[in-house]
Formats: structure tokens, sequence, C-alpha cells
């Protein structure tokens, strides 16, 4: 793993501040791509396992990551966090939200564990041929962080056709923007959980981002989310 430190995050945060989103290229290096995915298949990492097909989110395979987290897993979601927590404190200025994130996820954790947020989030997601992922957000429950994280395990072109990250933004009486984003294998892509604060003319205005998958159209698309805030339950 190479994650970035906090000076070099700067230009990131800036990036995700205005735009909602950004991409950092080659956290993930191909040994630790290759370990997520052969993990796959060990039943005892997981809490649960979703077929998209029952629910009508797509067409596919996830599963969520129990606790305690594997380490790998969990130096991914404190660090990010670490990272994150002054950005998602701006945003939540910006956004006029009553909420000032802690600087850890462990302190992150005791506060959502009040609010009876406790499923673990962090996920793996395999696509096969003729696989998708419907247009969707990732909360469940009154608190959560308002940015996450997806890592593509596979290359595009080579291990897979297809499945481009689709992030859409809907402005206020304003038609939708569609991100279409094709990251490499190991990037980290930052979105926005839920909706993001853009400065207007007027003022701050919300626009709510989704995130969903392209269609693939050949080969197997596996990659990693890792969420900050847990699911109600």
């Amino acid at each position: 793993m190479q994650l970035p430190d906090a000076t070099s995050f700067i230009s990131y945060e800036n990036t995700l501040l205005t735009d909602g989103f950004c991409l950092i290229p080659k956290v993930l290096n191909e040994s630790d791509c290759q370990q997520f995915i052969a993990q796959y298949k060990n039943e005892q990492l997981y809490r649960s396992t979703i077929e998209m097909k029952h629910y009508n989110f797509g067409s596919g395979q996830y599963r969520y990551f129990t606790a305690p987290l594997p380490e790998a897993i969990m130096q991914l979601r404190l660090s990010f966090y670490e990272l994150l927590s002054k950005a998602a404190n701006n945003w939540a200025r910006r956004a006029k939200i009553n909420m000032i994130y802690p600087v850890t996820h462990s302190e992150f954790e005791e506060y959502q564990r009040r609010e009876n947020q406790t499923k673990s989030t962090p996920l793996i997601l395999r696509y096969t041929k003729g696989d998708y992922n419907c247009l969707h957000q990732d909360i469940s429950g009154e608190v959560y962080f308002p940015y996450q994280i997806i890592f593509v395990l596979s290359q595009q072109r080579k291990d897979f056709e297809g499945g481009e990250i689709i992030l859409t933004q809907q402005r206020p009486r304003r038609q939708m923007i569609p991100h279409i984003i094709k990251p490499n294998k190991g990037d980290c892509l930052i979105i926005s959980s839920n909706y993001h604060p853009c400065q207007g003319a007027r003022g701050t205005y919300r626009t709510t981002f989704r995130h969903g998958v392209g269609k693939i159209t050949d080969g197997e698309r596996y990659s990693l989310g890792i969420i900050f805030h847990n699911y109600a339950g």
C-alpha cells in the first residue's frame, strides 16, 4: 500500500471539496489487489453475502466483512478516516450540518454505537459478464460519514471490459450531471456518500450524489468499498 500523507493529501482534499469526488492513483499495489481478491472465497471473513438480483440492486454479488475487520481493511479505514476528517468537518460547515466529526475513527465508532449503528460496512464486490450495479447510496441510519472510498482491484481492458464507475450529481431544479470514471487497478476513488455542498452565485446549494457500475461486457471485475459509517442494526 502507498497511502498518501497529510501533506500530499491537501491537493486531493481541495478537489474533493470542490467537485465532490477525487481520484488518487496507485494506492494499492498488485500484491494488495491479489490478496483482497483471494480472500473473497474465505467465508469466515464476511458477515453476509448479497445477491444483487434478489433485491433489484442490479446483477452481481458482494460481501460485507465481519467485525473485527481484517488488518489490511482496518488500516485503510483508519488511515483514510483521519485524512478525511478535516474535509468532513469542512463539508458539515458548508452544508450547515450540526455535526463535528472526531479526529479518530474509534471516536466516531463510539458515537455510532450510541445511535445503534453497529453493522460493519466495508465490502468486496464481484461482477462477471452481464453484471452491473444500479445507482444508489450506501446509507442506513441517521449517522453517516460524508465520503466513502472505492478501490478497483481488477484492470479494465485486461481483466474485464465495461464496468465503468458512474456518478450522478443531481442539482436542484436543473438537469443531472453524469460523471463516468475509469480507475486503474489499485486506484482510490473518494466519492460523496450523500450530497455535496456547491458554491453558487447566491450562496451554497446541495447536489445529491449516487453511484453505480456500468454493465460488464466481458471478464471479471472485483472492487473494494471502504464505508466509514456503520449500518443501523
